[in-house]
């Protein structure tokens, strides 16, 4: 049904009008984007969440709708109607931009102060006031656009996952605190004192209920927590495109997700996804790329150089190789003009920075190759490892010595780092699937092991006599989807087995007390028939971003959190007062932070 104010009925948005509309009467309500008065000429670019029209005043208008059109200001919200016409001096830029409408009756349905920023594309003004004034940041075009991909989105993952049988269920957003990584954001009971509950970090533990409970096909567009550090692709809350499934290998997990990919580009993108989408172990993305999401629409591979370094005096090289290590290097091709000795110096303290030594380097910008440990090279190990390399005149060796963990996360970083300063990255999208994680991961504060993925993860079947005699060697049944170098996705193939869960629990550390009070209303439920049931949750705040085009996740949500996790425009968090907190049986101690 139409929207009607005042007697006056929205015939379409502003951003719909096409040279087909010529002629028509129209009623357009909306924003005024700007205002050009000549006199007795006035232009309005009225705005809507579709786009914007131009609105003509002349000198054939009626006086009093003259006199009205030249007090409008920048967002006074108007309803207009007249006639779609033909626009004389046409705007390619815009979609409307072959017609505009001759105003025959105007009325200012709200007037508005001056606003804190100009309500444009690419606005320069401080991101921290746009967020402030939030409501206005988001009448941008290219934000609200953002937004609108987010609703086309979320709208197709809804009609996939249904079309293919499965059931949308809520679960609790109020659950008992469980160890998942993360910290738990607490809630706390005014009915139980001293008893908290947690926000979810996941439906983890429900949709694995859900599956017992018979329903096999669960989704749900689920909201998460978790108290964490944020970066640019992290937010407190967001939101996991969560599923699972029952009577299910990896491979129909796997089959599913593509399923999704490709229906979803397609639709929403009009973008056909090759399929399948490729493959990469865990051990192989970690030594071709240094990363378990690697961005591969590049090359620029690790190379494994510890054979040849083991013959050089080089101190660094032998060091690293007598402590177990090894010497790796990425190279860099073209990047001689663009990598100076001075800028070299920049990169040695970028690695320094997260966690390598140092870097060493070779710089074929001459004749000759430069290079920043050659007085410990003959001339014979320098072609060697030129050879071994590939390096070509025009290219720069990044070489990197240390633990293996190090030297393979600092060339991951590495190589995007330098992909991104040499502008190399084509666009497009790259879907990869990782798989066969490691089950545990060491933990060197505690000396013990961790769960990469969750307790829940099921070891491959020929890993599991390695449980109890090398736990580092158990791979599990996980899989990761990374699009563009991005993680988008986590899951796995889950343990249906009790004796086998208790196993699991046993070797990360947990007492048979620890995980009947933890996790016992699910190995209980287990026990009374779990059918065989894997899943996956998919970021959908993540997957928009990249979809369109954002830099950041703040920008595909419309009230999001800036770094310390607190919301500008509403100043949460916020103190309560006494008698809340005397509610909650809670006494704040030390000072509040502001």
């Amino acid at each position: 049904m139409a929207e009607t104010i005042k007697g006056m009925k929205r015939t379409g948005y502003c951003g719909s009008f096409t040279a087909s509309d010529i002629g028509k009467e129209a009623v357009v309500f909306g924003w005024v984007a700007k205002q050009r008065d000549k006199g007795s000429l006035i232009f309005i670019d009225l705005r809507d969440r579709t786009g914007i029209v131009q609105l003509v005043f002349d000198e054939n208008t009626d006086k009093n709708i003259l006199e009205t059109a030249a007090k409008c200001r920048s967002e006074f919200v108007l309803a207009a109607a007249g006639t779609v016409r033909e626009r004389s001096a046409k705007n390619p830029d815009i979609a409307t931009g072959d017609v505009e409408i001759f105003v025959t009756e105007l009325r200012i349905l709200n007037a508005a102060i001056t606003p804190p920023f100009e309500i444009v594309d690419g606005c320069k003004t401080a991101e921290e006031i746009r967020l402030k004034h939030r409501y206005l940041d988001l009448r941008r075009p290219e934000l609200m656009n953002k937004i609108l991909l987010r609703h086309n989105v979320m709208q197709a993952t809804r009609e996939y996952f249904s079309d293919n049988g499965f059931i949308e269920i809520d679960t609790p957003m109020m659950i008992r605190s469980t160890p998942e990584g993360a910290r738990d954001y607490v809630i706390p009971s005014r009915v139980h004192k001293g008893s908290f509950y947690a926000l979810p970090q996941s439906p983890q533990m429900y949709k694995q209920l859900l599956m017992v409970s018979g329903f096999d096909r669960y989704f749900q567009l689920a909201r998460c927590f978790r108290d964490e550090d944020l970066r640019a692709d992290r937010q407190p809350e967001f939101t996991q495109i969560d599923i699972e499934m029952s009577f299910v290998e990896m491979e129909d997990v796997l089959s599913i997700g593509e399923g999704y990919v490709k229906r979803l580009f397609k639709n929403v993108m009009d973008t056909d996804i090759p399929m399948p989408l490729p493959r990469l172990t865990y051990k192989d993305a970690m030594e071709r790329f240094g990363s378990d999401k690697p961005d591969t629409r590049f090359g620029m591979e690790i190379i494994n150089l510890s054979e040849l370094a083991a013959g050089t005096d080089f101190p660094v090289f032998k060091n690293a190789l007598e402590e177990g290590g090894s010497v790796r290097a990425i190279v860099a091709e073209n990047a001689a003009a663009v990598y100076s000795r001075k800028e070299l110096d920049k990169l040695t303290e970028y690695v320094r920075g997260i966690g390598a030594k140092g870097l060493a380097w070779v710089r074929w910008a001459e004749e000759k190759p430069a290079c920043s440990f050659g007085k410990f090279m003959s001339e014979e190990q320098m072609d060697a490892l030129i050879a071994a390399t590939g390096a070509k005149k025009g290219d720069v060796v990044l070489i990197v010595a240390d633990k293996n963990s190090t030297v393979l996360s600092v060339l991951g970083s590495l190589r995007n780092t330098v992909a991104k300063r040499l502008e190399i990255i084509p666009e497009g999208w790259n879907f990869l699937w990782i798989t066969e994680f490691p089950f545990f991961e060491y933990n060197e504060e505690t000396g013990g092991y961790d769960a990469m993925h969750h307790p829940f993860t099921s070891p491959m079947d020929e890993c599991i006599p390695y449980l109890d005699s090398d736990p580092a060697s158990v791979r599990a049944k996980a899989y990761d989807l990374v699009l563009n170098g991005v993680e988008l996705s986590s899951g796995s193939i889950r343990i249906t087995d009790p004796e086998l869960q208790a196993k699991m629990f046993s070797a990360l550390g947990f007492s048979d007390e620890e995980a009947e009070e933890k996790f016992g209303f699910l190995t209980g439920a287990f026990r009374y028939g779990a059918p065989p049931h894997g899943g996956l949750g998919i970021g959908l705040d993540r997957l928009v971003m990249l979809m369109s085009g954002a830099e950041s996740l703040r920008d595909v949500l419309a009230f999001p959190k800036i770094k310390d996790a607190s919301e500008v425009m509403t100043q949460a968090p916020a103190e309560i007062d006494a008698v809340q907190l005397a509610d909650l049986g809670i006494t704040v101690t030390g000072t509040v932070d502001k």
